[in-house]
């Protein structure tokens, strides 16, 4: 009984290309093995050639397991996944963009009985895109999120770790966790916030360990260097990288116990081209 009573939730951050998505399926069956999962949420923005996804690429994810996919700034750079927001609601994009954008900034799923709820909001903190304010966002999603369910999980995809951290303050004792993507690298500062929310400021990414937040490195320093325009690449070369978290939430009140930070450095694992867009 006391088992049911606990919803124990894997959210992984950003995951890059096509080699993201081949260290994702390797240790995923092996992490909810270990963690006693009972859900999957995965940020996909960068998952098709590291910018956007398709809809083949969500039923791949579908396929293995996850539950759910959250997105960003990137999540319109291919326009067949236009229609798929139209059909499915396993996919989000971010609460805050307007509202004649297609798909939604939320969803519901069953576990073990209960609803949980996910909530997708961008920050505004050097984005380039106009966006609707993510706190105020936030409060009118809640509004309804609250009326079906305690448990709710927070992608929240922004650039500064203050706005992040904002966010998570704001939202402490509304929902059970909310968690940074966007920036790919992995925060040390996982912790149960005072209300009972568990925060980390930033996931980290899935893809090449010995890359820049999995882009190949040689292009985007001569960019730094130059400022001249340079074609970034997705880094398929290993070791690879998988990053996220464990949070253990109790399904009654919502409030979350535990959070734990997964990193995984696979050296084996070879890229043959087979998870190619």
């Amino acid at each position: 009984m006391q088992n049911k009573d606990k919803i124990r939730i894997l959210m992984f951050g950003d995951v890059v290309g096509g080699v993201g998505r081949m260290v994702l399926q390797k240790h995923l069956p092996h992490l909810k093995e270990k963690y006693k999962a009972d859900a999957v949420i995965v940020n996909g923005e960068n998952s098709a050639e590291g910018k956007g996804i398709t809809s083949r690429i969500m039923k791949f994810y579908r396929h293995i397991g996850v539950d759910v996919v959250t997105s960003g700034n990137h999540i319109w750079q291919k326009r067949e996944i236009y229609n798929y927001f139209g059909q499915n609601k396993d996919l989000l994009r971010p609460a805050n963009f307007p509202s004649e954008c297609p798909g939604s900034g939320i969803t519901f799923f069953q576990v073990k009985g209960y609803t949980v709820a996910v909530m997708n909001i961008q920050g505004r903190v050097f984005m380039r895109e106009l966006l609707s304010c993510p706190f105020k966002t936030a409060d009118s999603q809640l509004t309804f999120l609250k009326s079906k369910t305690n448990i709710i999980l927070v992608d929240f995809h922004a650039e500064t770790t203050s706005e992040k951290h904002g966010i998570g303050f704001y939202l402490d004792g509304k929902v059970s966790a909310v968690v940074g993507t966007h920036t790919h690298v992995q925060t040390a500062d996982e912790r149960i916030l005072p209300g009972g929310t568990a925060y980390i400021t930033d996931l980290g990414m899935a893809g090449s360990y010995y890359s820049m937040i999995g882009m190949k490195k040689d292009p985007i320093i001569n960019h730094m260097i130059t400022q001249m325009p340079q074609k970034f690449e997705v880094e398929t070369e290993g070791p690879y990288l998988l990053c996220g978290v464990s949070i253990t939430i109790d399904a009654n009140s919502g409030k979350a116990e535990s959070i734990e930070r997964i990193f995984v450095v696979d050296n084996e694992l070879k890229y043959s081209g087979e998870h190619e867009e």
